[in-house]
């Protein structure tokens, strides 16, 4: 018998169609996105969860009064090592980490790459699997590396290279070779070794510090990364006060009365940190996926009812023919689960075929079906199962009710009802298609504030290139000279030597103060190493004063150059009153030669802080090379640097990038965000259309007798076409007057995590609702045409 349903629910599928190609292509985009969405989702929660003893590793957080003070996923450098040393009872194992840049080399090959100098417990302690190497040896000698299976095969060309060298530049210039002792195992996904979307491939023992010039140790030290693992069964908030009497007893008044330092679970640093950003793009993304397959559910459901309800006859001359009501239940619920299970087979292939773009678009990689969990694959099956039980469960129970007489007759008692509710699932559709238009229009015109010429500076043509280090005065004016050739090249504008880009990352912060005020009431400054060209090359307007001498002399080693937030914060709200005046930076006497206008260094979502330029020549550390390049073409311009960089410093990597770039990785998340709500934004419209496009087919088809009478009474194609559009364009209406609000409210949300954004205008609501009304008018009237055009005499005899 189940056989039969499902041979007759088969041969219906196949008489109609459009109508079973409308409705399963439309629910299986529906789950295809949502799969899409929920791989992502997964991917962030596992993020950590297959570390080594998971539940019992934290990070060491730091929370300060004054956030310019520090990061809050660094710490003080001594804070992890002297826990486990004085606490025994709490700590088991402890990673203190300094992550770097810096230039590799094999041969031929020259690469900038991102290098962890850390303690030895690296492996062991998150259980780091080796595909060549003994973890216990590994990260003991001195002058050895622990390399990924990617480097290996980059520099080597092969995965068994323990005992093969390479050879790495330190930061004052100087090269050693180092020998791989280790090769990393494909590492799961971890913010141990995947820092702040920075991929980290090379390993080092903290003994390397002294060739790499960088400091791990002391109590005033909070720019290293803090990693501890807790024995069974011990309350974080233990620790936590054990760090506090540690902080008291060792570091200075100035980090007790400024920092709290607490614990964060590593299984859920990657959600919380950077204030929750992961945590809110996969919730607000889980929400996007819901209501677009809600959408799909509810276009699927709202078809199956239409087509049901003209299957009146049908039901009326099964039940004469002496078919019993349990009899056309089962078969109208066979045709739904038919349905729903082909729907779910091409949401399978169709998620097979969009995983590498949709993870391309995300900058993520979305796993594929058979990385799934086990438990995951019946879920489609029992969800398609429940879908089309949800979808034929109505239509069977309403139509198998009638009386043969009332089937065969094609009356039905509640088609007002009927046509109401199938109303308000059209106008929830359009809801959330509006909801999500406008959300995507907001979120552009927030994204487009980002890269926009608001920033304080001008971000067009540059060029930016990291360079080899030598830091010394004699390295400083090594690179001053190469600066000064660079800069007569025909390309170019300007060059500037700095240890800072506008990318958010800066040398430190620093406390400064007026000579001869209150020496606790500081201002924590950002502190920035730049030449005398950085703000002509940035275009940075000055307020007041000059960017340094235009060359370097004694005088300038004494300068500073502050922004107008500084010189406000300072107490001088006209930048001309700073001009001259001294103040205390690290415990020295500087005169403010000049003031800029204050600029975006960082991401909008915080505020402008204080920031205070060092002349390079007075702080020899620099990493970049900053190029204004003239207007034209680009990447002409970009070769003939390359070219002059080759002739100038032979044997270093030229990597060069665009301040666009930069502004890339900085809003990461918001232009990932942005990307998923354009698909969810594409394919909310192309289920809500494909509900009307079947809607209005089922309702010319019903009303076929009805268009020809109307047309020999004398009624006008403009007419006829005006009568269905009136159904639905009110039904558009409705929805944009619901959705407007609510779009403006979420949103306000969203927008109130950035200090600086948007004013919400009415065009994003305008422009969304208009054109989602003006594309149903189109399908609509492209529908209703071909209809009206049709000989009466035919339509009349449609039934």
């Amino acid at each position: 018998m189940l056989k039969s349903y499902f041979k007759i629910a088969w041969r219906n599928l196949w008489k109609n169609k459009v109508f079973s190609l409308i409705n399963i292509f439309g629910l299986s985009v529906g789950i295809a996105f949502t799969l899409l969405i929920g791989a992502y989702v997964w991917g962030e929660l596992q993020v950590n969860q297959q570390l080594k003893n998971a539940d019992n590793q934290y990070i060491i957080m730091s929370k300060w009064k004054d956030p310019a003070m520090g990061a809050d996923y660094t710490s003080i450098a001594q804070l992890s090592r002297a826990l486990k040393d004085n606490y025994p009872g709490l700590v088991a194992n402890y990673y203190n980490s300094d992550p770097a840049f810096t230039n590799v080399s094999k041969g031929d090959m020259h690469f900038h790459e991102s290098l962890l100098v850390g303690d030895s417990t690296l492996l062991n302690m998150y259980g780091f699997k080796l595909l060549y190497g003994d973890v216990k040896t590994a990260l003991i000698e001195p002058y050895s590396v622990v390399i990924t299976t990617q480097m290996a095969k980059k520099y080597f060309g092969k995965t068994d290279v323990v005992g093969q060298t390479l050879n790495f530049e330190s930061f004052a210039g100087s090269n050693h070779d180092f020998m791989v002792t280790a090769v990393l195992d494909e590492l799961p996904r971890n913010t141990v070794t995947d820092l702040n979307g920075r991929t980290i491939q090379f390993f080092f023992n903290a003994s390397v510090n002294k060739f790499f010039e960088r400091g791990m140790d002391g109590w005033d030290n909070s720019a290293t990364i803090d990693h501890i693992e807790l024995k069974q069964g011990v309350d974080p908030k233990a620790v936590e006060r054990a760090m506090v009497v540690l902080l008291k007893k060792n570091a200075s008044d100035d980090i007790n009365q400024n920092l709290t330092p607490y614990l964060l679970k590593m299984k859920d640093y990657n959600l919380l940190a950077n204030n929750g950003t992961i945590k809110k793009m996969t919730w607000t993304l889980s929400c996007i996926a819901l209501f677009i397959l809600l959408m799909a559910v509810i276009n699927f459901v709202n078809i199956c009812i239409g087509r049901a309800s003209g299957r009146m006859k049908e039901m009326g001359i099964r039940k004469v023919m002496g078919g019993l009501r349990k009899q056309l239940v089962w078969q109208f619920l066979a045709e739904s689960v038919l349905m729903v299970m082909l729907a779910t087979i091409l949401a399978l292939i169709i998620y097979t075929i969009a995983r590498p773009y949709f993870g391309a678009a995300l900058g993520r990689d979305i796993m594929s079906l058979i990385d799934f969990p086990v438990y995951f694959f019946p879920l489609p099956f029992v969800f398609a199962l429940m879908i089309g039980l949800l979808a034929g469960i109505y239509p069977a129970l309403v139509l198998s009710a009638l009386k043969s007489v009332d089937s065969l007759k094609g009356k039905l008692a509640t088609v007002k009802e009927s046509v109401l509710f199938r109303k308000t699932l059209v106008a929830f559709q359009f809801t959330t298609a509006a909801v999500v238009f406008i959300g995507v229009v907001i979120i552009s015109q927030q994204i487009s504030l980002f890269f926009s010429n608001n920033l304080g500076y001008n971000k067009d043509y540059i060029v930016y290139a990291q360079l080899p280090r030598d830091w010394s005065p004699k390295g400083v004016k090594k690179m001053e000279a190469i600066r000064y050739q660079m800069a007569q090249m025909p390309q170019v504008s300007s060059v500037s030597l700095s240890f800072e880009i506008p990318d958010g990352i800066n040398g430190g912060s620093v406390p400064i103060y007026k000579q001869g005020s209150d020496p606790s009431k500081t201002v924590t400054t950002q502190g920035l190493t730049a030449d005398n060209q950085y703000a002509a090359t940035y275009n940075i307007p000055l307020k007041a004063g000059s960017f340094f001498s235009p060359i370097y002399n004694a005088a300038d080693s004494t300068q500073i150059v502050i922004n107008e937030t500084e010189a406000k914060a300072l107490g001088w709200n006209n930048p001309n009153d700073a001009i001259g005046r001294k103040i205390m930076y690290w415990d020295q006497p500087y005169t403010i030669s000049g003031v800029t206008a204050d600029f975006h260094f960082g991401s909008m979502q915080a505020k402008i802080l204080p920031i205070t330029f060092i002349n390079v020549n007075r702080s020899p550390y620099y990493r970049y090379f900053s190029f204004r390049v003239k207007p034209g073409d680009l990447q002409k311009s970009a070769e003939a640097l390359q070219k002059k960089w080759a002739e100038l410093l032979p044997g270093e990597p030229f990597e060069y990038h665009f301040m666009d770039d930069a502004l890339n990785r900085l809003y990461t998340s918001e232009i990932q965000l942005q990307k998923a709500a354009y698909i969810a934004t594409v394919l909310s419209i192309i289920i809500v259309l494909l509900g009307v496009l079947g809607l209005i087919s089922l309702s010319i088809q019903k009303r076929t007798k009805e268009i020809g009478i109307r047309k020999v009474l004398g009624s006008s194609v403009v007419g006829i076409t005006t009568l269905f559009l009136k159904d639905f364009l009110g039904v558009v209406m409705i929805a944009g007057l619901i959705a407007c609000p609510v779009a403006y409210l979420v949103m306000q949300k969203w927008l109130s995590n950035y200090a600086y954004r948007i004013n919400i205008s009415l065009t994003p609501f305008v422009f969304s609702v208009a054109l989602l009304a003006g594309i149903t008018a189109l399908l609509i009237i492209l529908q209703t045409i071909k209809a009206a055009f049709t000989n009466p005499i035919k339509s009349l005899r449609s039934e």
